[in-house]
């Protein structure tokens, strides 16, 4: 995240250890091209205008993510992923462009890959509910439970909103109530208001188990996951999805959802 205070410390740790790539957000970044061009490692950018996809490209992003409401964690935007992003596939001319927010299986992305001219798709709800994922059992559990009207909008220290799991950590967070932490653990954000330590509430619930008292960061579509696989699983069920509505010479064929 851009907003982190040592994002350059960040990065240049994340290229010492000979990263594939360095995804990017929460604010824009304009050195980081600089940079991933000086070391030769790719930067990916994620975007939620087509402005800023256009800008990224100039400045040399390899690829574009474009996210939108749907998604979990920090949004840049209040609008769907379908109206977003045929905009932002119109500012995208010479490198791959990546739909995220909300997709959670095969039929969705063959959609996005075919009716919409995605050059892929970036998952990352679905993972959470994987047997690999190293989040504590109530916090998978917390997703499993989660029924649509569950999950919600909250705001966050970075100054963004936030899409998150209710529980009673954002009931009071949302109802005004002061939650403040006595003393700064971390000093992790440039920016910071202060009415929370975001990083102390995230491990709560992702590391700790205490979910009352976490931020259960997750996409607005958590609620139709019912089951945990492992990763190659679902991969397998997203590719038998994708191929089940994608005729080859015929296009993405909804009917056969």
């Amino acid at each position: 995240m851009f907003a982190m205070k040592d994002f350059y410390n960040q990065v240049m740790g994340a290229i010492e250890s000979k990263v594939d790539m360095i995804v990017t957000g929460a604010g824009f970044s304009r050195d980081i091209f600089k940079i991933g061009k000086k070391h030769n490692t790719p930067i990916v950018m994620i975007v939620s205008t087509p402005g800023m996809a256009k800008l990224a490209e100039k400045l040399g992003a390899s690829a574009i993510i474009a996210e939108a409401k749907e998604a979990g964690g920090h949004l840049g935007t209040d609008q769907p992923l379908r109206k977003i992003f045929p905009a932002i596939r119109d500012a995208v001319k010479n490198i791959p462009l990546i739909a995220a927010g909300g997709i959670i299986n095969g039929f969705e992305m063959a959609e996005m890959m075919d009716e919409y001219g995605a050059d892929g798709v970036q998952v990352a709800s679905r993972f959470v509910l994987s047997e690999e994922c190293p989040v504590t059992d109530e916090f998978k559990q917390a997703y499993l439970n989660a029924k649509k009207e569950d999950i919600v909008l909250t705001s966050s220290p970075v100054g963004l909103p936030g899409r998150a799991i209710n529980n009673p950590f954002v009931q009071a967070l949302n109802a005004g109530k002061s939650i403040a932490t006595k003393k700064c653990p971390f000093a992790c954000l440039k920016h910071c208001d202060h009415h929370y330590c975001i990083n102390e509430r995230l491990q709560n619930a992702s590391r700790d188990g205490k979910i009352d008292e976490g931020l259960i960061f997750s996409g607005e579509n958590t609620y139709k996951m019912k089951e945990i696989l492992s990763v190659s699983e679902i991969f397998k069920l997203f590719q038998e999805q994708a191929e089940s509505v994608y005729k080859e010479g015929k296009g993405f064929c909804p009917a056969a959802i």
